[in-house]
């Protein structure tokens, strides 16, 4: 399934989950490969039912450094009350799946194989780690809200009220640094994110 998750506001029991990759598979696919077999595994994860799952997008590495460029995405899952999922067992489910695609955990923002990021479930404020919800840095993010977006467009952070378009136009209204820049001056650099072919 792809693209919204209608146009009605959502439901208990949503769960939003980030989808990323910059490097090769285990077997030297792509990474869009791996962010599609991900969403494969998540779909398959027992009392989940996948919803939606965003547009393709492409960004460049944050902080900015020599990575490759990330494939980006949103993946919309829905739990029942015969499948409640808590948000430990949903990160370990994640981190078995990142496992499963080659992932080695070494140094923060490190490229990787593949990288899934609980991002939000219900309404729920955790601020207890491994996960805090919803994600610390989800509203930092363009290359997470554009793909959120696309499958929830009615999301509302829960922490302070804000829509998902607002914390988008927010963000787009902070001036970027140009990553190159004699002087760091805020100057426009190549687009924050890319539509990359569907296909």
């Amino acid at each position: 399934m792809r693209g919204r998750a209608g146009r009605h506001r959502y439901a208990t029991g949503m769960i939003l989950v980030a989808v990323g990759a910059n490097l090769p598979g285990p077997g030297g696919g792509r990474p869009i490969t791996a962010c599609r077999d991900a969403v494969r595994a998540l779909a398959a994860l027992p009392g989940l039912r996948l919803v939606a799952v965003s547009r393709w997008y492409g960004s460049a590495a944050v902080p900015p450094s020599g990575q490759p460029d990330y494939v980006n995405g949103v993946v919309m899952l829905e739990h029942g009350a015969a499948g409640l999922v808590t948000p430990e067992a949903m990160l370990a489910a994640l981190h078995r799946i990142e496992d499963a695609a080659g992932r080695v955990r070494s140094v923060a923002n490190a490229a990787r194989s593949l990288d899934l990021d609980l991002l939000a479930m219900d309404a729920m404020v955790r601020s207890a780690s491994d996960p805090i919800l919803p994600h610390p840095r989800l509203q930092d993010r363009l290359f997470v809200l554009q793909p959120l977006r696309d499958v929830c467009p009615d999301w509302i952070d829960p922490r302070d009220g804000r829509s998902v378009a607002a914390l988008i136009a927010a963000l787009l209204q902070k001036p970027r640094q140009h990553g190159s820049g004699q002087h760091g001056c805020a100057t426009p650099a190549q687009p924050l994110i890319w539509d990359i072919p569907q296909g």
